[in-house]
């Protein structure tokens, strides 16, 4: 059906490109979300990358491909709106409520904490590769097709992303530590 619709929306039918829209904006405002992790830059992030389908979207050679396209767009404009300079207004944390366990909520919360110190250090970049990898659950593959990046390239990100949320994580023990 979304194939149908991309191919619509090709055309000029507007009303298949707010399907399309609708059916694609939770997931893309996610990702935005998490690599912004400012709400107001993650909905400006959304509403450039659903204008850069509007007008894109005729040169779309591969309907099927749609989904990885926008996720390349939702990417990029993130990155964008994340370099703006702006302090985060609310926190976003890289884990999802339901890797929470309720017989050990402080160890949770300790959990999530040094997760979101960590994941504040990671540039908008790194961030995007453990977004669109934890979050997203896409592939090496699919991320190299998403970001229209070589698959070496986007295991890089992910491997060197991955070691800066540790040592990001360790480094805040180590003062923890310190401190006690």
């Amino acid at each position: 059906m979304q194939t149908e619709l991309v191919t619509a929306a090709q055309s000029g039918d507007s009303e298949a490109f707010a399907a399309l829209a609708r059916l694609s904006a939770d997931r893309l405002f996610a990702v935005a979300l998490r690599v912004t992790r400012d709400r107001h830059r993650a909905e400006d992030a959304l509403q450039q990358a659903l204008i850069a389908v509007w007008k894109e979207l005729p040169r779309l050679r591969d309907p099927e491909r749609y989904e990885a396209w926008t996720y390349r767009l939702i990417v990029r404009f993130s990155v964008q709106e994340a370099r703006g300079g702006r302090q985060p207004a609310s926190k976003m944390y890289a884990l999802p409520d339901d890797t929470l366990d309720p017989g050990n909520a402080s160890a949770d919360v300790d959990t999530r904490d040094r997760l979101e110190r960590g994941f504040q250090r990671l540039t908008p970049e790194q961030r995007a590769a453990i977004v669109l990898h934890f979050y997203s659950g896409l592939s090496l593959a699919e991320m190299a097709e998403s970001l229209g990046l070589p698959l070496g390239t986007v295991g890089s990100r992910l491997h060197y992303a991955k070691r800066a949320l540790r040592a990001a994580i360790e480094a805040d023990e180590r003062v923890e530590e310190r401190s006690a």
